[in-house]
């Protein structure tokens, strides 16, 4: 028998933030609601995940799409945040409503695939009597010029910070929740993808690693990975932030105190 089919309560939450995704998100949670469902771990009144919407400040129809899915799903929870104040101000939010022994992050876009997250889950049980475990997905097949370009990020990380590191933005992300404590200053966009895996690092959390295949998106756009250009400001903005967090390597505030 499959541990997971023994537990009954949710011992992991999800967040998935959401900016203008009205399209993506009913597909999204139907994908979810069929990987539960196929995996057998969404139970009448039971599931040991929980998936926590974060509407962050979305200006098109994403607001009433969730609310149409408000109540249909015993694993899915919604909030909404008035302002988009970044891709990781949503997902810290959505940590602070979380109250599983285990906590991570992914993407609403449908470039990833739901089933990751049972893998993830799968990953914890089998390493139960070693809760403080580090989750990240490994990305394969992607094209040659964004894996040059992850590439050259780890390098650059790695060194600054003198461990390895590499598939720093591979999704999902997850973790116990222990780590979360005293944190110090999180990053409010995609830099909390570098900031909690160096944390792990630090910590000296074992990281236990997946493959994952990101696909392509069937609508909206990449809120940073439109153009060179783009690209561009993203790498100031990762380079700018890394250089303050190794200046100011300890950390002693609470993680979650998000304001």
């Amino acid at each position: 028998m499959n541990n997971h089919k023994k537990i009954k309560e949710k011992i992991l939450s999800i967040i998935i933030p959401c900016f203008n995704e009205e399209k993506n998100i009913p597909i999204l949670i139907d994908n979810i609601y069929k990987s539960f469902r196929e995996e057998n771990i969404l139970k009448k009144n039971s599931c040991p995940i929980k998936i926590i919407i974060i509407n962050n400040g979305s200006t098109d129809n994403t607001a009433e799409v969730l609310t149409s899915l408000s109540g249909k799903y015993s694993f899915l929870e919604i909030y909404s945040l008035s302002k988009n104040k970044g891709y990781g101000y949503g997902i810290l939010k959505g940590l602070a409503f979380a109250n599983t022994p285990y906590v991570g992050w992914s993407h609403a876009d449908l470039q990833t695939d739901m089933n990751d997250i049972i893998k993830a889950l799968r990953i914890i049980e089998f390493n139960k009597k070693n809760s403080k475990i580090f989750i990240k997905g490994e990305r394969i097949n992607r094209n040659y010029f964004d894996n040059l370009f992850s590439i050259g990020m780890s390098l650059f990380e790695s060194i600054l910070f003198g461990i390895k590191l590499y598939e720093i933005n591979a999704q999902p992300t997850i973790f116990h929740r222990s780590l979360l404590k005293n944190g110090h200053n999180p990053p409010f966009d995609f830099s909390l993808d570098l900031y909690i895996y160096i944390m792990a690092k630090i910590k000296n959390y074992p990281i236990k690693r997946f493959k994952v295949e990101f696909k392509q998106r069937l609508y909206g756009t990449s809120k940073w990975n439109t153009n060179w250009g783009s690209k561009l400001k993203f790498i100031l903005r990762t380079l700018n932030f890394s250089f303050k967090l190794k200046r100011n390597i300890l950390f002693k505030d609470n993680f979650l105190n998000v304001k």
